[in-house]
């Protein structure tokens, strides 16, 4: 099998693909040969190209079923098929969860968790019926893993997003894969209202082991891949993509040295810590050398 990813022939939807992370996504699979439909409730301010192509634009609410079904028959309509589906569609505003509304939530979570659903669900019935099946890749985030304070529904909905990944990834194998992109924080047009200015972004990146906040083309990459015959057995699967994750805040309030401790401090010398000190590893050596219990 070729390495290089080429999806020229193939139709593939991306959710929210007209700004921000959807953006780049968008752009990610342009360069890659596909036609890419993006829908939003609005249209770009600027036309998403890449590659010297441009998205196929359509109008669409994904909390709305009928807004959902209205545009995969228009996807059909124009291109005959739909290959793939990236859910980006999603976010939430900053709302202290001691005040926020109970519409307020419910809409967080249409948009982050049912919004997704209902387009997956929609896809998969044009998926199905396709002799090569589809794939989906759902839009996820570190803060469905971790605390999401101001944002707690939100990372609640994307909680969820992961499990119904897991979910439908067995209901509608073999015919459709279904992963999911667990994204941490990402540089787009509105990081400042998020981080601050320059000085903030360049604090907050430090927080990062690679020292850098994505880019939304990064988190196009690997829904690239999920979508791509490279990822053929992949399905049910969360991908991390947070560059190495949030340095524990621990790190910087210690006033302890971090460095490896001395053998002595381990109880004995290096040499008692090594495998073969450990008898009942060492009498399996034989068989893990060779593989056989792997």
């Amino acid at each position: 099998m070729a390495l290089e990813i080429d999806l020229a022939g193939r139709v593939v939807l991306v959710t929210g693909g007209v700004r921000g992370v959807g953006a780049g996504i968008s752009r990610i699979f342009l360069e890659a040969g596909a036609t890419v439909v993006a829908c939003a409730r609005r249209p770009a301010d600027e036309p998403v190209t890449a590659a010297g192509r441009e998205i196929d634009y359509l109008p669409c609410d994904v909390r709305d079923a009928d807004s959902v079904r209205e545009l995969v028959d228009a996807i059909v309509a124009r291109h005959g098929r739909l290959d793939h589906v990236v859910n980006n569609a999603g976010g939430a505003p900053f709302a202290p969860s001691a005040t926020a509304s109970r519409n307020f939530n419910s809409k967080i979570i249409e948009l982050n968790l049912l919004g997704p659903l209902l387009v997956s669900q929609r896809a998969y019935g044009v998926m199905a019926e396709q002799p090569d099946g589809g794939s989906i890749v759902m839009i996820s985030s570190v803060s469905g893993h971790r605390a999401s304070p101001g944002t707690a529904a939100y990372g609640a909905a994307k909680a969820g997003l992961d499990s119904l990944t897991q979910s439908l990834a067995v209901e509608w194998a073999p015919r459709v894969r279904v992963n999911s992109l667990i994204v941490g924080m990402v540089r787009t047009e509105l990081a400042e209202l998020h981080y601050g200015d320059g000085d903030g972004i360049d604090a907050v990146s430090e927080t990062i082991p690679l020292r850098r906040m994505a880019t939304p083309e990064d988190i196009g990459r690997c829904a690239l891949f999920l979508t791509s015959p490279l990822a053929d057995y992949v399905s049910g699967a969360t991908l991390l993509v947070h560059g190495g994750g949030e340095r524990p805040a621990f790190l910087a309030a210690s006033t302890a040295e971090m460095g490896a401790p001395a053998a002595a401090d381990m109880g004995g010398p290096a040499a008692d810590l090594s495998p073969a000190s450990n008898g009942s590893l060492a009498s399996n050596g034989g068989a893990a050398a060779d593989g056989a219990q792997r």
